[in-house]
């Protein structure tokens, strides 16, 4: 019965899937374990499901370990290491639940997912995206914790739009409810001497809408976040490498051709400073009115906005209107 499961599946990811390419071997049966392997946009990612405990079935379970990879291949050009292992585990109740990634020696990934997980939940998963996301930075240490989890939770999103994950209002509504989250409170002492959850994972995200609308702003939308990122990605091989922040913040900027990282990272790393949201999302063309937001268009603000969501042309031409 799995040898069957596995020729379907690989018959299924052979003939449908996007770029970038993909190739499945068949599921081997270990009789507590499912393993198959991807080989997407030069990566070769090595599948673990626990056997028997899902109400969704093998396939649909590895097309949603190819369809988190691909969102985060397309979104840096390229999947982040060559090799990673996902070991999938079951657990009660339903959709993913939480993720874990480690160089230890090699890339892996650790990711719980409720045994009564729906194709939907797997559809609309962020949790696989924001771990896989983890492995484009070095590591920077500790202290900059705040810039690998925020960086990841902003660039899941974004990525998701990108891919046609999500909608793009959609990413917008959750950022306005949820940046907030991010703002220092009473005794903050800066990003990198403030490790509470909403200053590590929504004030490392603040960081990164605030440092990509900047970008954009003084690069006339001709660069954003995301060619600083690939940068860094392309000289670092992502987390297998260790650098210090300064290095990464110093290669994201050469390639933007702008000193935004730096300077934000100067103003924030000791201080409790953080943009003017309200000023922020009136430079995105978002309007918040009783709570009810509001994406203008035909703005040169509205350009910067969606430009942010929008697909780099192959080969990293990032003109608009050609």
């Amino acid at each position: 019965m799995m040898a069957t499961a596995g020729l379907l599946l690989l018959s299924a990811l052979a003939g449908d899937a996007p770029a970038p390419a993909v190739q499945a071997t068949a599921l081997a049966d270990t009789h507590d374990a499912l393993r198959t392997d991807l080989r997407l946009g030069g990566a070769d990612i090595r599948v673990t499901l626990d056997a028997g405990q899902y109400r969704a079935g093998p396939g649909e379970l590895v097309e949603w370990v190819r369809r988190s990879a691909s969102i985060v291949a397309d979104y840096y050009s390229g999947f982040p290491v060559s090799t990673v292992e996902v070991r999938v585990t079951a657990v009660d109740g339903g959709g993913v639940r939480n993720g874990r990634t480690v160089v230890d020696p090699s890339p892996r990934i650790r990711i719980n997912v409720g045994r009564d997980a729906s194709t939907q939940e797997l559809l609309n998963d962020w949790v696989l995206v924001h771990e896989m996301t983890h492995l484009a930075l070095p590591d920077v240490g500790r202290a900059h914790s705040w810039l690998a989890e925020g960086l990841a939770t902003y660039v899941e999103g974004v990525a998701r739009v990108q891919a046609g994950n999500l909608a793009a209002n959609q990413l917008w509504r959750e950022d306005v409810a949820a940046m907030p989250k991010g703002m220092p409170a009473s005794g903050d002492q800066g990003l990198d001497h403030t490790h509470t959850w909403a200053r590590t994972y929504w004030g490392g995200a603040l960081f990164c809408l605030a440092a990509d609308v900047a970008i954009r702003e003084r690069s006339d939308n001709q660069r954003g976040l995301q060619d600083a990122l690939r940068a860094v990605l392309r000289e670092s091989g992502g987390m297998v490498a260790s650098w210090p922040v300064e290095r990464v913040f110093s290669t994201g900027d050469a390639a933007t051709g702008t000193r935004v990282l730096t300077e934000l990272y100067d103003r924030m790393r000791d201080a409790p400073a953080a943009p003017d949201l309200q000023d922020l999302w009136r430079r995105l063309g978002i309007r918040v009115d009783d709570g009810v937001v509001r994406l203008e268009a035909g703005s040169r603000q509205a350009e910067i906005r969606d430009a942010i969501t929008q697909r780099p042309a192959p080969g990293g031409d990032r003109s608009r209107g050609n």
